[in-house]
């Protein structure tokens, strides 16, 4: 498909229709994302700060044949915020949009624009005795309209759901300009197709996500956190079984760590406290959320000496409060910048049924042993079996050293994973990063359908052309 470029006489024309200061050349910061493997042509960028400004915007656009480049927080991992091409899209960003616009504590419910910053709602709604619960290492720049246009996971899905789990409306403008008003605080809403299930997770090729209406829950009474040493992925799952068993509900994150992680945590970032030396091979961070009157200590206590009972852990720390608390959060929120700072040959966000985790990363090891020489740090939120399934270059060699080796790695690793019935996409989506993986293992039929979805709501193809389908 052709494109008209955003140039300079569609700037002016497209800036004539808009209040003053809407429209600017885009900085560094549009044109990149944080793995610096992909980068944007200059383009413009556009910041409404209303959601009749974003439709007018999209109209113009349309008729244009303009493409769109939906841009929220920026923190994506799979391309889906920066296009190569086509030359000079016009960048839409939400950052100008970041109204709580109201919270209902009694109905447990909020009301955020799309430009929102995680962690400013994570604050307005505990100034209200409420928890808003997707939780994330990006969330002090991470915006709820990215969030909701990847269908974002995080350290909290095991108890609560990912992002669309989270969502009780939408409020979006669709490709043809037209807004779709579906900001309603409903449970129960059974009036035809579900709209808001199609645009959470489209990535923004379906149209431009401008607010929502999000679930809120009551805040834990008290929280624990403890870390525990077990001997592989099998026992860490019999682990994740026990506390199910013992605690119930009041399990809200169950981390898979690996002693590989703890060592480039030593290496790069030093001043992180790391709980046990040496580095154990394997060990789980859990974290319980509970109501008044319960004693996490005790739980965790009693989960860990049922585990021992059973021979699946070998040593094991408890908070004692929320600063040692807060550090063992620390480790795990700081591997993925380890993880940066080494470099990885190949990284991974795959998701397995959950009984088969511990069997899956054997194999994979093994697959991964036959292309050559790696460090493989495998971490991630075991209670919802999504890995993140990284592979290093050895110490003395750089992720450039084994540059023809990538594609190999990649492919292995995601082929083990279809055939173990899984996702080569857990939770950062698709991007352009993953469009041939999408085309290799999708359905067919669910393909044919996503295609005929975007031709009847996109049928001139401008919103984020690329991402996700070809």
């Amino acid at each position: 498909m052709a494109y008209h470029p955003a140039n300079a006489d569609f700037v002016a024309s497209l800036s004539a229709q808009l209040p003053n200061g809407r429209i600017r050349s885009a900085d560094a910061r549009y044109l990149a994302e944080p793995r610096g493997r992909w980068s944007g042509a200059a383009a413009p960028v556009a910041l409404p700060r209303t959601t009749e400004e974003v439709a007018q915007i999209i109209r113009v656009c349309n008729a244009a044949g303009v493409a769109v480049l939906p841009y929220a927080g920026g923190t994506g991992l799979v391309g889906g915020q920066v296009a190569p091409e086509p030359a000079a899209p016009l960048i839409l960003s939400v950052e100008a949009m970041t109204a709580i616009r109201s919270i209902h504590p009694l109905e447990n419910v909020a009301v955020v624009e799309a430009g929102a910053i995680l962690a400013d709602v994570h604050d307005a709604t505990q100034a209200q005795d409420r928890l808003f619960p997707l939780s994330l290492a990006s969330e002090g720049s991470a915006r709820i309209g990215g969030l909701l246009a990847t269908n974002a996971g995080g350290v909290g899905v095991l108890r609560y759901g990912n992002a669309r789990d989270l969502c009780l409306g939408l409020e979006a403008v669709l490709p043809d300009g037209s807004i779709w008003n579906g900001l309603k605080r409903l449970r129960k809403d059974n009036t035809g197709y579900d709209l808001r299930n199609l645009l959470i997770g489209s990535e923004g090729t379906l149209g431009m996500i401008t607010a929502a209406t999000l679930k809120l829950f009551p805040r834990p009474a008290v929280q624990g956190t403890g870390m525990f040493v077990v001997s592989d992925p099998s026992a860490a799952l019999r682990v994740l079984s026990l506390a199910r068993d013992i605690i119930g509900d009041g399990v809200s994150a169950f981390e898979l760590i690996s002693g590989v992680g703890l060592d480039f945590l030593e290496a790069t970032l030093p001043d992180i406290r790391r709980p046990f030396d040496p580095h154990p091979d394997w060990l789980v961070l859990i974290d319980l959320g509970l109501g008044a009157g319960q004693d996490p200590q005790a739980l965790l206590t009693d989960l860990f000496e049922a585990a021992l009972q059973e021979e699946l852990v070998a040593d094991g720390l408890i908070a004692q409060s929320q600063t040692q608390r807060a550090q063992f959060w620390s480790v795990r929120e700081h591997i993925p910048e380890a993880n940066r700072r080494i470099g990885s040959v190949s990284s991974h966000d795959i998701s397995v049924p959950l009984g088969s985790v511990a069997e899956f990363i054997i194999e994979a090891g093994q697959v991964i042993g036959k292309i050559g020489d790696f460090r493989i740090n495998c971490f991630g939120h075991l209670g919802d079996g999504n890995l993140h399934y990284n592979v290093f270059p050895q110490e003395g060699f750089s992720r450039t050293d084994h540059m023809k080796e990538r594609d190999r790695v990649k492919q292995a690793l995601h082929d083990l994973v279809h055939s173990y019935d899984g996702s080569v996409s857990a939770e950062h989506g698709i991007g352009r990063l993953k469009v041939a993986d999408l085309e290799r293992y999708g359905d067919p039929t669910k393909l044919a359908a996503m295609r005929a979805i975007k031709a009847a709501l996109d049928p001139n193809g401008i919103m984020n052309p690329g991402a996700i389908l070809r």
